[in-house]
């Protein structure tokens, strides 16, 4: 029994011992398909918001040290354990990002820089840079600090917050143009506006055209070595607008944004009252004999009397934006009401704003952006003036206390502008503009596969701008005679404009230190200007207003139209290199010719270099903690002007009627000389700017010395009356700009919870000398 027992158990444990090297090799093969089926291979791509690909953005799995970087082309592969893992991305400047393996074999991710990085990216023309690396002057606000201001155009939100930028009013009426100067003025008689490029394209309308609820940043080029890559438009500074875009990978997102507020009088002109007013006349021994409707107990407040009390201002903005993989759009529009404290006088604005980007596959980019407005300017022809000429012991009322038509005074017979009477003739007394504005911008960007870093990108831009103005003044309105006819006009002007730009640009690292950015360009743009006007007198009734002006029972005068078309082609270059982040160096040349301008000096060229210094960065200075950055900046460039009309090289001819004989002829003289050696007006500028930060970051400021010298200045030399002609156009002249600007800005507290308190000032100072005029003159005695 024992025997049959171990037979029976002896035997299968022989064979199984006998055959255990293939059991444990087989049961070896098994755990390892086993391991091999719980492992999986994911692959993918990463890259940034303007789908570029990110190198050595790192990839994590989560929970683990397992981790692996991406390539110069932003790929990557690991292995996950499983479909629910979890993949940690994260790159330096960018909001780090998770994403759930699944089922997926390919995940691509889009990172986006974070806040704290977009505030240390500035526009600088044809590109963007670190504020870090930047060595030319350029101030920067963003989109949110704009928003933070209820103001009606991008000038007014901007105003007293950049140093060396001037901003005025050339109008009390709403929707009026906002003059803007940067570090004063160059020229004399020609334009001293900046120039405004919107989206990258050089921008024809004013910048009362664009929401300001659509600005991302706004970036201001101040000196020479930074204006130089705009070339001849760059004289006066460069507004660079850059409008918001939709993100790739971001999920649709709806905002809204609206404000109503109200406008008051925030100081009346300091006028005399009746008393001072009286002492002056006796003073000056003139007028001692009051008007008719003149006496001494009379105190009128003629401001009083002619001012809203208030004006209501009203905006509404609502847009949507998003992305996917591989494209983003964004659109919005916009509405905004502006009342005037001058009676019937008003602005309205409708605003719409799209963009597209798509990429295709992985090598070409496309897009477009449109901004459209449509504006209208309501309200009648007062001037202020006139209300500050009234005298303050005239009597504005009746005996029956009706409001009198005009006032008497020793001198003259006066119009009376009230409040009330303004109102109650705003169908009879009007000046109504309607402008309608369309700016268009395509482009297409190729990355060369076989040169890492190299981009070809071409820009279209493609604007519409037109104007219509009527006018209407009925019988006796604004006269002191109450049988004066009626006046009407009209007038319309379009304006035409495109740009094609073709740039190649080259940007690179090598070795964790070198950084070289180069941008080629080559750029046409063409503008065609063209306008009409017509008006007439004694208008049968004051329902056709300036809406029928051939029934006018009086004369009819057509204006003189105008056509004006000019070019403008160029050829730029720029160099910006750096060295471990301590040593910078900018090098532009650019050249343009205008068709303005007479043959044999339309093309000129403009060189500019700048070099910076993070001292911070210097291995000497690690020690001192409560300096963050010190950078010093030194910059030379040349700009031009060009802003003549055309065809001031070429004579003019105008026709006068005269009498010859008995009959009525049309005869022709000579309106403008031919200038055949109008040139360009340049200047030249250096610039020295000293950037620092303090404090962990806590206080930023910038201080900056700068001079400017414009030579060869467009000015218009008299000639005596002999000549028929009284002056021509020519280059004379020289003018020298200097001063300094002071920004200083500081961060008092932020918690947790988000709240901040910042607190800034800028200082500037500026002094414009009149070098030379015509033959060496040196004083503008008229």
């Amino acid at each position: 029994m024992r025997n049959e027992f171990l037979q029976f158990f002896v035997k299968p444990c022989g064979r199984f011992f006998q055959n255990f090297p293939k059991v444990s090799l087989t049961t070896f093969f098994m755990i390892i398909c086993m391991a091999a089926q719980a492992q999986k291979t994911v692959k993918g791509r990463v890259v940034d918001d303007q789908g570029k690909p990110l190198p050595g953005v790192g990839v994590l799995l989560k929970g683990t040290s397992t981790s692996t970087s991406t390539s110069p082309a932003g790929t990557f592969t690991i292995a996950v354990p499983s479909n629910s893992s979890i993949l940690v991305f994260s790159y330096i400047g960018f909001t780090s990002k998770e994403s759930t393996v699944g089922s997926q074999a390919d995940i691509n991710v889009i990172l986006l820089p974070s806040a704290a990085e977009l505030e240390q990216v500035v526009v600088v023309g044809y590109g963007t840079q670190r504020r870090e690396a930047v060595t030319g002057s350029v101030a920067n606000i963003s989109g949110d600090k704009v928003r933070e201001v209820p103001a009606p155009n991008i000038a007014q939100a901007i105003q007293g917050r950049i140093a060396g930028v001037n901003i005025s009013q050339t109008s009390t009426k709403p929707g009026a143009t906002m003059q803007i100067l940067i570090r004063g003025q160059r020229s004399l008689s020609a334009s001293n506006d900046p120039l405004v490029v919107l989206d990258g394209i050089p921008f024809p309308g004013s910048v009362g055209d664009i929401n300001p609820n659509d600005i991302k940043s706004i970036d201001i080029l101040k000196d020479a070595s930074a204006t130089a890559i705009y070339g001849s438009r760059g004289a006066n500074g460069v507004i660079l607008l850059t409008t918001n875009r939709g993100q790739l990978g971001a999920p649709a997102k709806v905002s809204y944004n609206s404000y109503t507020g109200l406008q008051t009088l925030f100081a009346k002109y300091p006028m005399m009252n009746a008393e001072e007013f009286i002492g002056l006349r006796k003073a000056a021994g003139l007028f001692t004999t009051n008007g008719v409707d003149e006496s001494n107990d009379v105190d009128t407040d003629w401001q009083d009397l002619f001012y809203n009390k208030s004006a209501v201002v009203t905006s509404h903005d609502v847009g949507v934006s998003g992305g996917s993989a591989t494209g983003s759009y964004s659109f919005g529009g916009g509405y905004y009401k502006n009342q005037s404290l001058i009676p019937t006088q008003q602005y309205t604005r409708y605003s719409m704003k799209a963009s597209l980007d798509q990429q295709i596959g992985k090598l070409l980019r496309i897009g477009f952006t449109t901004n459209n407005n449509y504006n209208l300017s309501e309200g009648n022809q007062v001037g202020v003036y006139g209300i500050l000429s009234n005298s303050p012991i005239a009597n504005p009322y009746n005996a029956d206390g009706s409001l009198k038509r005009t006032i008497r005074m020793p001198q003259d017979e006066s119009w009376i502008n009230t409040n009330q009477s303004t109102k109650d003739l705003h169908d009879q007394w009007l000046n109504e503009t309607r402008g309608f504005a369309t700016y268009n911008s395509l482009y297409g960007e190729v990355s060369i596969p076989w040169i890492p870093g190299l981009k070809y990108r071409t820009n279209l831009g493609l604007d519409f701008i037109q104007s219509n103005n009527g006018n209407y003044t009925g019988v006796g309105i604004g006269s002191a005679t109450a049988t004066t006819v009626s006046t009407a006009g009209v007038s319309n002007s379009q304006t035409y404009h495109w740009t094609l730009e073709n740039l190649l640009t080259y940007d690179r690292t090598f070795s964790e230190k070198h950084n070289i950015n180069v941008v080629a360009l080559y750029s046409a743009e063409q503008n065609k200007f063209n306008s009409s006007s017509m008006s007439a007198r004694d208008i049968p009734s004051d329902a056709f207003q300036f809406y029928n002006l051939g029934q006018a029972n009086g004369e009819i005068t057509i204006g003189n139209g105008d056509y004006r078309l000019s070019g403008l082609m160029s050829y730029m270059g720029r160099v910006m290199y750096s060295y471990d982040n301590r040593y910078l160096i900018s090098a532009t040349i650019r050249s343009d010719a205008s068709s303005r301008l007479a043959p044999g000096k339309k093309w000129n060229t403009y060189p500019a270099v700048s070099v910076g210094w993070n001292i911070m960065n210097e291995p000497f200075m690690k020690e001192i903690t409560a300096i963050d950055k010190l950078k010093i900046r030194i910059g030379y460039g040349q700009t031009s002007n060009q802003a003549v009309n055309p065809y001031q090289t070429l004579g003019l001819l105008n026709t006068r009627p005269y009498n010859f004989g008995d009959s009525y002829a049309i005869g022709y003289y000579v309106s403008q000389l031919p200038s055949p050696d109008l040139g360009w007006e340049y200047s030249q500028t250096w610039n020295y700017g000293l950037d620092f930060s303090l404090l962990k970051n806590r206080i930023n400021g910038t201080f900056e010395y700068y001079v400017t010298n414009t030579k060869d200045i467009l000015l218009g030399v008299a000639l005596p009356a002999t000549s028929g002609v009284g002056s021509y156009t020519a280059n004379i002249g020289q003018t020298q700009n200097k001063g300094w600007e002071l920004s200083v800005s500081g961060n008092i507290f932020t918690d947790k919870g988000g709240w901040s308190w910042d607190v800034g000032f800028n200082l500037s100072a500026n002094r414009n000398k009149l070098v030379a005029l015509a033959s060496g003159q040196t004083r503008d005695e008229g």
